[in-house]
């Protein structure tokens, strides 16, 4: 045993977080005594999209390879609806009969991810999609579609292509002709579990070995600084602790969006028995250390820091999103970048007709074009306007509204938040008398609706760059106030954060803050900066996972 084992905690001494954030440690270092429990040449701390792809690449380049998952694996790719964005020209699009190429995709893409990468690493990424989704075929994949892609926040089964992003908006058309890039695996019901399963099926079929219920406190380093393994606290298979472990977290996530208190007590005991009964493993890793364990959302304390405006959002994707793989990469000296960026998702489409109204803010103004993605939106309502918004519509926007919520075919969490959100809405037969039921003034909101409605009937453009399709002058009373803010628990507006450690973008290792590379230390996906690190529009976040994933898992088996 090392000098640095002998002073590691006791179990029961070890404290977590109310919310089961898993706790770090500084780093151990290694001796020529440290006796290693297991080793390998990769080792992948984390197992969604980013740690299986990682873990594939770095097998089929010949490493053996470990994976380590705090719980199950799948991470919030099993949780997705399954959407890998990619273009360029794939398959799918062709046969839709929409002509892509990387240049147009690039041209798109670097509207919105502006300075998260460099160009050369986004025309890369552009390059490269086509084929990944061909390689995700030839795991199984199917991303067939036979129907029109439509423009929503997520398509009826049967459609598996569909606009995604804001391709259609027309400040975005004017640099990138239009392609639909939002390529949804084939499945029933949200299908990143499908997508999830074939990878896993790929990294079982390598022989890939992979460890469940382990938990990794801390990384271990040689004496240079470069990290040769991580100590693993793992639940013992098939034990009664494990069995718990699995139940404790799996009632967590079912009342989690509901009952989030509730959900973090779960998750505490949960962690709890991570220690108690936990075995602490050393895992040598001989060429290198993928971190792929997801963003930190679930982290509140890193939120409070970081990114407070999004404190009031709902947590999307798991509790393993709590920064451990961001604080590891820390504790030996990893930079991060972008940590402050979070993307939030208010979906006002469908139902079709709400973007046809407008959405103001506390002070009664109009901030943003209604037709664009919703993390759009919901961004600017976090950032600019502490997460408070109203969606205003009339009778017959309502209406309409009102008809596709109940019987327009939507998923339920489409349907159902929608058509009670439009039955409690405040209402009132002018404009004046709906600011004083919401409380916003009366002024800039009869001024917003009154240049809305007068561009909208004579066909100038929008003030806010609307495109025709999605306006209609809102001239019937009475008039409805949604309330679409962050906080209304009717109508969750889930959150993920998009920064994460520096990496160099040629293969994914982790830099410190002069630009020099810790050793043998990798990260991918939300743990580290990605395509998305500055804006999300659906499936860029699976489809940078995929991507750094390989790229770190080819780096980091090739490492001598």
């Amino acid at each position: 045993m090392s000098d640095a084992a002998s002073t590691t905690l006791p179990a029961h001494n070890r404290h977590y977080p109310p919310d089961g954030t898993l706790p770090m440690e500084s780093p151990e270092r290694a001796t020529a005594d440290t006796h290693w429990d297991a080793e390998c040449d990769v080792l992948v701390l984390g197992f969604g999209a980013a740690g299986a792809a990682a873990a594939i690449t770095a097998r089929e380049s010949g490493a053996d390879v470990l994976a380590a998952d705090r719980f199950d694996g799948g991470g919030a790719t099993a949780m997705s609806g399954g959407v890998v964005y990619a273009g360029g020209g794939t398959a799918q699009q062709k046969a839709a009969g929409y002509e892509d190429t990387p240049a147009a995709m690039f041209n798109y893409l670097r509207q919105e991810t502006g300075d998260a990468v460099r160009h050369d690493t986004l025309h890369r990424f552009c390059e490269d999609s086509a084929a990944l989704i061909q390689w995700l075929e030839g795991l199984g994949a199917d991303f067939t579609s036979t129907v029109p892609p439509p423009k929503t926040s997520y398509p009826k089964d049967g459609v598996y292509l569909y606009y995604s992003g804001n391709e259609p908006v027309p400040a975005c058309a004017e640099h990138a002709k239009p392609a639909p890039r939002g390529h949804r695996t084939r499945g029933s019901w949200l299908s990143g579990r499908t997508l999830f399963n074939l990878l896993r099926q790929r990294v079982e079929a390598l022989g890939v070995r992979v460890w469940q219920r382990s938990a990794v406190h801390r990384l271990i380093v040689d004496a240079h600084g470069a990290v040769v393994g991580a100590e693993v606290w793992r639940l013992p298979p098939g034990t009664p602790a494990e069995a718990e472990h699995r139940r404790l977290t799996a009632k967590a996530d079912k009342l989690h969006n509901v009952f989030g208190g509730w959900a973090d007590r779960l998750r505490a005991k949960a962690a709890a028995l991570e220690m108690h009964a936990g075995t602490r493993l050393r895992v040598r890793a001989r060429r290198g250390v993928v971190l792929s364990t997801g963003g930190f959302v679930f982290n509140r304390q890193m939120m409070q820091c970081y990114a407070p405006k999004y404190l009031q959002n709902l947590r999307l994707g798991t509790a393993g999103d709590d920064g451990s793989g961001i604080r590891l990469g820390q504790s030996v000296g990893g930079a991060t970048a972008r940590l402050d960026k979070v993307s939030a998702w208010r979906f006002i489409n469908p139902p079709t007709a709400w973007p046809k109204g407008i959405v103001v803010a506390g002070d009664g103004r109009r901030f943003c074009n209604e037709q664009v993605y919703g993390a759009k939106l919901g961004v600017a309502m976090c950032e600019d306007h502490d997460g408070h918004a109203w969606l205003i519509l009339d009778r017959k926007t309502r209406r309409a509204a009102l008809r596709e919520a109940l019987f327009g075919g939507l998923w339920f969490f489409q349907s159902v938040p929608a058509f009670i959100l439009m039955l409690f809405a405040p209402r009132a037969r002018s404009i004046a008398a709906l600011a004083r039921r919401i409380g916003v003034p009366s002024e800039p909101l009869a001024a917003a609706l009154g240049d809305y409605n007068t561009a909208a009937r004579s066909g100038a453009t929008d003030p806010l760059g609307k495109a025709d399709d999605f306006r209609q002058p809102l001239d019937t009373p009475p008039y409805y106030a949604l309330d679409i803010s962050a906080g209304n628990g009717r109508f969750p507006c889930p959150a993920i954060t998009l920064g994460g450690l520096r990496v160099d973008e040629a293969d994914g290792q982790v830099l410190k803050a002069d630009g020099t590379p810790v050793g043998g230390l990798y990260a991918a996906g939300r743990t580290a900066i990605g395509i998305p690190s500055n804006n999300y529009v659906s499936g860029l976040s699976i489809a940078d996972c995929l991507w750094s994933g390989r790229r770190a898992g080819t780096a980091a088996a090739g490492t001598p």
